[in-house]
This record gives structure tokens, C-alpha cells and sequence, in this order.
């Protein structure tokens, strides 16, 4: 393992100014790094607002098992539209755009990397893979070590009144722990140890700590998130679509955790999360592993990510900290990026390895009957990613040790 005591007194650039960018942002220069925030145009106008004037608001409940937390008003070294403006001479660049913003973010910041350069993407969804990518058609040969992650530190919400995005972030949970990996793993003891100089990790490092995944692609399937929000979003679709129509007080105090989780729901995730298991046996690469009787609770397989291992909220008892989580229609990213991206991945690995994936192709299925689309036709590739072409030996390879087979 490197020395990586070099980042100690590099700035932070946080790329994406939305929940988890803002929460990351608030969060670093408030525990002492000098930290810059970035987001890009249309966006930029309302998610920056007011953030170079007034600094932004961090707070919340924070629940975690060790109850670490921290609050204040943040302000920052740079607040631009300016990707490189923000990274340069930055010792640690933050992603934390939804799979969506990945590439407009990575075509400016693939000619603005510097070596030494530690990426952390926020969760990955596959956006190591995508800038490893956007390096080789560049040309870039820049030495920077890259790596993802399957979650958030935060569980956080951006506070929006009338319409306006205001300068003020709430984090209701912190992580204890995270499981990430860095692209190839050769790279990865560096990685983790560089999250020793990432302030908005501090809960995790001071908690029960990073875990690193077997490969980025341990990391993709290691996502909580198309398990957690496409099952209980499609299924709990009647629920939602009614609370504070003819039950419910206020439309804006739904969540999927608190209203709409049942065992039937809960039984359909553990599914999912099987054919998971399946594709990453058949891939040789690793997922976090889970008990069957963890996906069975109000929080499911997600609060043993802020409160432990034994953490569980029984269907019949409520779970008030989600309430006002969401999502309030069929059209969020739950659906428009966990099916394109995790849901469909999963489809197109399945063809690939001969694995049958009859309860992902039956999310998406529904997905496009509900939104009239075709995720099909939309979603991300393995082409995208740059390992359509490889075998299973290749696609090790390149996972592991970095070397990439062109295609012929």
C-alpha cells in the first residue's frame, strides 16, 4: 500500500450538487477539509443557489449505531459550474450524480485529471467502468486511481419548499460501514486507505469501516437499491398513488419503507437479490451477503447499513425517520434510473453468462407498462461499459489487474 498522507491537505471536489452531493460537500468542510462544489448547467442554477452567499445547511437526525454526527453551516473553497476549475489541484474528486450525469461530468473531467488523483464515485452504478472508458477513447493516460461504491455514507434529502431548492441538506441516517472497490483491484488497498482524508467518511472509518468488494462489478451487484426501490416502488405503486388521494394525510409524508413494505414485497426482493447471487457465482466476482430474515422488516436489507447487522423494524411497529422519503411518482429515479441502469445490467449480464433472470426482466417489464417506455432499448449496455465484448477470463482480467483486451 501507498503513502497516501499526500491528500491530507488537498482540497475536495464534489461533482454534483444534489442530496448526496450537497450532503458530502457539507459534511467534508465541516470536518476540516477544504472542499469544493460543483454542479453543471440547467441544473446548476437552482441546486447551487444560494450556497456561495449564505453557505449550506447541514443537519439531521444522523441515526447511526454510534451515534457520530455533525451539523453546521459549510462554506467552501469554490462554488462553480466549472469542472475543472473544481478538481484542479484537487487531491480527492468526489462523484455523486445519478448514473445520468455521469458522462457529462466525465467528458470535462477526463481532460482535467491530474496524477495522484483519488475518484470516488458515489454510489458506482457502473461509472468506473464508463470513465476507465471515456480515458481510453481520450487517450488519457493520466496516473489516477479510480473506485466505487455501493452506497452513500448518507441517507439525505435536499430541502425543497414552493419549488425552490434552498441552500439546506438533511442527513436522517449515516453509514457505519460501506462496501467499495476500485478499478482494477490492484488499486484498491490505496482506495480505501484514501477514505481516511474524506471527512463525509468519517462515520464509516470511525465505525465498523470500508469494506473492499471483489471487483467494481461486487460493487454494482452490492447495490441496495434496485432490490430496496423497484420492487417496493412497483409493487407498492396502488399505495402510493393514493396516499393523501383517499388515505393519508399529507401525499408528501410517503415512503415505501414506512406505507408500502409488506412480507409479499419482502419476499419478492429476497428474489431478486437470489438471481443477484446467481449472476455474480456465474461471474467469479463477490456480493455482499445478506440473511434471508433481514429483508423481512420495515428498513430491510437497508438498516443494517446505519445500525448494525441486527437491526430490524417489525411490519407491524412504523418507521417514522423514512417518512417523507418517497418517491411521490412512478416517474423517480427509483424506476428511471434503477431499472435502466441496475435492473437492466443484471438483464444483459444474465444473457451474457446464462443465467435466468425472470424477476429483474419482470421489473423492467412493468416499468415500461408504467412509464410507456422501453428500457429494453434505453438501458445501459455492456457495449456502454466497455466489457460487451470480453469472456469471463477477460472481463477478470481487466477487473482485477487492468488489463483491457481491445475489441477486434
Amino acid at each position: 500500500m501507498s503513502n497516501m498522507e499526500y491528500l491530507k491537505n488537498k482540497p475536495i471536489a464534489i461533482l454534483g450538487a444534489g442530496a448526496c452531493g450537497k450532503a458530502q460537500a457539507g459534511d467534508c468542510a465541516l470536518g476540516g477539509a477544504t472542499t469544493r462544489i460543483c454542479d453543471l448547467p440547467p441544473f446548476a442554477e437552482k441546486t447551487l443557489f444560494g450556497i456561495k452567499e449564505q453557505g449550506l445547511k447541514f443537519f439531521g437526525e444522523q441515526l447511526n449505531l454510534y451515534g457520530f454526527e455533525r451539523s453546521g453551516v459549510a462554506q467552501f473553497d469554490k462554488v462553480t459550474t466549472d469542472v475543472a476549475e473544481a478538481v484542479k489541484g484537487a487531491g480527492i474528486v468526489i462523484v455523486t450524480t445519478p448514473s445520468i450525469g455521469h458522462r457529462p461530468f466525465f467528458e470535462q473531467l477526463v481532460p482535467a485529471l491530474e496524477d495522484g488523483m483519488v475518484i470516488h464515485i458515489f454510489p458506482d452504478n457502473y461509472g468506473s467502468l464508463l470513465l476507465r472508458k471515456m480515458m481510453r477513447e481520450a487517450g488519457c493516460t493520466k496516473k489516477v486511481i479510480i473506485g466505487g461504491w455501493s452506497s452513500a455514507p448518507f441517507g439525505s434529502r435536499v430541502e425543497i419548499k414552493g419549488g425552490v431548492v434552498l441552500p439546506r441538506v438533511r442527513a436522517y441516517y449515516r453509514a457505519i460501514t460501506l462496501r467499495g472497490a476500485a478499478l482494477p483491484t490492484i488499486d484498491q488497498a490505496d482506495f480505501l486507505e484514501s477514505t481516511k482524508y474524506i471527512p463525509s467518511m468519517d462515520g464509516i472509518t470511525k465505525g465498523d469501516g470500508v469494506v473492499g468488494g471483489e471487483t467494481v462489478m461486487d460493487t454494482g451487484f452490492s447495490n441496495v437499491n434496485p432490490v430496496l426501490h423497484c420492487p417496493g416502488t412497483i409493487l407498492g405503486v396502488g399505495v402510493m398513488e393514493n396516499w393523501g388521494v383517499i388515505y393519508g394525510e399529507n401525499k408528501y409524508d410517503f415512503s415505501i419503507y414506512s406505507h408500502a413494505y409488506c412480507p409479499s414485497i419482502s419476499q419478492v426482493q429476497y428474489t431478486l437479490y437470489q438471481e443477484q447471487c446467481k449472476l455474480a457465482a456465474a461471474m467469479g466476482v463477490g456480493i455482499q451477503a445478506f440473511d434471508k430474515r433481514q429483508f423481512f422488516s420495515r428498513e430491510n436489507i437497508l438498516g443494517p447499513e446505519y445500525m448494525g447487522p441486527d437491526y430490524e423494524i417489525p411490519f407491524d411497529q412504523q418507521d417514522y425517520i423514512q417518512f417523507g422519503t418517497g418517491p411521490h411518482t412512478i416517474n423517480n429515479r427509483y424506476i428511471t434510473e434503477d431499472i435502466p441502469v441496475g435492473c437492466h445490467v443484471y438483464h444483459e449480464l444474465g444473457k451474457k453468462f446464462g443465467v435466468k433472470t425472470p424477476v429483474v426482466d419482470s421489473m423492467i417489464n412493468l416499468a415500461n407498462a408504467m412509464l410507456e417506455t422501453d428500457f429494453y432499448e434505453s438501458g445501459y449496455s455492456l457495449e456502454y461499459l466497455g466489457i460487451g465484448h470480453l469472456d469471463k477470463d477477460e472481463m477478470l482480467e481487466y477487473l482485477h489487474e487492468g488489463v483491457y483486451k481491445e475489441k477486434v
